[in-house]
């Protein structure tokens, strides 16, 4: 068993993992990693077979330890990491052993980064899950002096690895599928809601993003709108008009109309959308949102045949001369000598 200290904690750091589906029925949401795609990444750098819970870090990382060798992914929104002292590739393993200093900074770009140790956060699971929900009170953040249980990792020795991500940390194009609110929806809103570039709103957290604009989309028929069942992806309406996306931790019942359902491929984007960028949303059919549609299986299969391991820049090695670059040196006469 292997212990990974937090020493400081700089954002809002929590063990996530894939969440807990399944469980609308007695009102909690799925919870989790509000960028999957971020555990997907970090398990095919590892070579895990299946995510592994990790700590997600909101706006920035902290200092970090270990007490037995390691190896880590850092994944999701780039932040400058360093080991004692030394930089560190983004979207790639390293190996720390005890005594070292992990130390991980602000966001660059993004919103959410993801520290995974190869043998995941071994924590006590509820409803088959580590993660923390905070909208609910299941677990609390991260603080300094938190000390979580791993697994030890099964291949120490495994080269470092590394990954060029999907870009997903900048804002984009968000494909949206109907959904059973769409239709009370006049035909000039939903025309003037899909050709606005909307801005990340100051608005947001793991419940929902606020998505910006002068306009406001309204519906006649959102009085008397009977509650149902809502999910992660859900773009709903207030009822001035300002869409939110709804996120990981949403509620599980809403009575505000949903213009429609952002692709489960593209809420990583709003995840990492930091507030000011600029979100589009594009119109999809059924058939093209069920043709997008894949297990995160087969994606976690494509993220491990794309890993390669790292290639260090000798410029980069502070203890290059320690290595024996060279061998079987001779004086070059051998065969005469033979």
């Amino acid at each position: 068993m292997t212990a990974l200290t937090v020493k400081r904690a700089d954002g809002i750091l929590t063990v996530q993992d894939m969440g807990r589906p399944g469980h609308l029925a007695q009102g909690l949401s799925r919870g989790g990693a509000m960028d999957r795609r971020a555990l997907l990444e970090a398990a095919a750098l590892l070579g895990a077979r299946a995510p592994l819970a990790a700590i997600e870090m909101a706006g920035a990382g902290g200092q970090f330890s270990v007490d037995a060798p390691t190896r880590i992914a850092l994944t999701g929104a780039p932040m400058s990491a360093t080991l004692d002292g030394e930089a560190l590739r983004w979207n790639a393993t390293h190996l720390l052993q005890p005594g070292q200093l992990l130390q991980i900074g602000g966001a660059r770009s993004g919103v959410y980064g993801y520290l995974t140790a190869a043998g995941g956060i071994t924590s006590e699971p509820w409803l088959d899950s580590r993660a923390t929900h905070l909208s609910i009170g299941i677990g609390t953040p991260l603080a300094a002096g938190d000390a979580l249980p791993c697994g030890d990792d099964p291949a120490p020795e495994r080269p470092a690895h590394g990954l060029v991500p999907e870009s997903r940390f900048d804002g984009g194009t968000i494909r949206v599928v109907d959904g059973p609110h769409t239709a009370l929806f006049d035909a000039d809103v939903l025309e003037a809601f899909y050709a606005t570039a909307f801005t990340r709103g100051p608005r947001g957290n793991r419940q929902g993003v606020q998505l910006a604009a002068e306009a406001r989309f309204t519906t006649d028929h959102a009085k008397g709108l009977a509650s149902d069942l809502i999910g992660p992806g859900d773009l709903q309406m207030t009822g001035d008009g300002v869409p939110y996306v709804l996120m990981a931790e949403c509620q599980t019942v809403g009575g505000y109309p949903r213009i429609g359902t952002v692709l489960p491929a593209d809420l990583p984007i709003v995840a990492q959308a930091a507030p000011g960028a600029i979100l589009r949303p594009r119109r999809v059919s059924l058939d093209e949102a069920l043709a997008a549609a894949r297990p995160e299986e087969a994606e976690l299969r494509d993220l491990a045949g794309r890993c390669a391991p790292l290639v260090r820049d000798p410029a980069t090695i502070h203890d290059l001369l320690s290595y024996q670059l060279v061998s079987g040196v001779t004086a070059g006469d051998d065969l005469d000598r033979g």
